[in-house]
């Protein structure tokens, strides 16, 4: 069967070369006699692996020395919690911006906990079409945080530029963006991410977190959500999601193979021009996201008509492009068109958008 183009906001594609060194170390990974599902964390051969990973890793995104790198479980939804729980004791206050259905999550969640939370910028009412301004005096000097999404998977918005938060720790999640593009982790006291959309599969947290952010846990917090506790036993408190990690060392192998982040930031922003272009050339297909604040990995489009859209999702399917239905809270359709996504992917869907719109007209 030959494969499709997965369009899915995750788990989303793997790059090939990944796939296929996955496939031929699957039951025996170099000279250890067994999978890596099968290794002991605790083994030379596993050390190897999660050790390369964060070196890789570092080198990938220039990460400075004074912040730790932690290979986690629970989802970046666990780090809603997570993140208070470990940096709120600064000051006991943080501030949120929501630009979406995550951010809003992680404010919530906040909030359920009894912390001193504000939301100082929302899009709510624009259906979150566009990235709030924002400013450096909209922060409260005595915040301990402050808290954004940096692209938002459901409604394809992503920040131009890194938010001001003066001496503030900004954290970020970055679940539906990491290493589609150079970033400044300088910039960030923290950085989490979800693996399954251009990382790895779905089972494996990233946390890069800045050292002297470690030591404002709350004393009653889980161990497990301990940021401090995961950096001094080097992510192996516990059994660490083992073949996610080995997967997520296999992509950071083929981006450094491909000249880095650089130059896949050069291949996303070629695929996105192709749709986003198009997009703007015709008026069959309405793009909700507002210039400016357009997503590079996740790209939204509606027809305007529900039942087109459900007819557009169901005959790219039979097409060979997979998953472009929107997200259930907002309908129409989504194009996530992550690392592992080929040109030829999107050459393909603005082909099948052609001729959809040519055999389907509008009333």
């Amino acid at each position: 069967m030959n494969r499709v183009y997965n369009f899915s906001a995750g788990p989303s594609m793997l790059p090939m070369p990944v796939l296929e060194r996955a496939a031929a170390e699957m039951i025996c990974y170099g000279e250890s006699g067994m999978s890596v599902m099968e290794m002991s964390h605790r083994s030379p051969d596993y050390e190897a692996i999660i050790n390369d990973a964060e070196k890789m890793l570092r080198e990938l995104m220039q990460i400075p020395e004074n912040y730790k790198v932690l290979f986690l479980q629970g989802g970046a939804s666990t780090q809603f919690a997570a993140v208070p729980l470990n940096l709120i004791g600064r000051t006991g206050k943080a501030d949120y911006v929501v630009s979406g259905q995550f951010s809003g999550k992680a404010f919530k969640e906040a909030q359920k906990m009894g912390y001193d939370v504000k939301c100082v910028a929302t899009t709510k009412e624009d259906n979150f079409d566009h990235i709030p301004a924002l400013s450096r005096e909209m922060f409260r000097e005595d915040a301990s945080y402050v808290h954004i999404c940096y692209n938002n998977t459901i409604y394809g918005t992503k920040y131009a530029e890194i938010p001001d938060t003066g001496d503030i720790p900004l954290v970020a999640d970055m679940s539906s963006c990491i290493l589609s593009e150079p970033v400044d982790v300088s910039r960030f006291g923290v950085i989490y991410a979800g693996a399954q959309k251009n990382m790895a599969p779905a089972g494996l947290t990233l946390v890069i977190v800045r050292e002297d952010l470690l030591e404002y846990a709350d004393p009653a917090m889980p161990t497990m959500l301990e940021w401090k506790t995961m950096a001094e036993n080097s992510s192996m408190y516990n059994t660490p999601p083992c073949y996610c990690i080995y997967v997520a060392k296999l992509v950071y192998e083929w981006l450094l193979s491909i000249g880095g982040l650089a130059e896949m930031k050069a291949r996303n922003e070629k695929k996105a021009a192709l749709l986003y272009d198009y997009l703007d050339a015709q008026s069959y297909y309405i793009a909700p996201v507002k210039k400016g604040s357009r997503s590079m990995m996740n790209v939204t489009f509606v027809t305007g008509d529900a039942e087109l859209d459900k007819k557009f999702a169901k005959e790219a399917g039979a097409a060979g492009m997979k998953n472009l239905k929107g997200h259930r809270s907002v309908g129409g359709m989504r194009a996530s068109i992550y690392n592992a996504m080929p040109y030829e992917g999107v050459e393909a869907l603005v082909a099948f958008m052609k001729k959809f719109a040519a055999e389907n007209p509008k009333a």
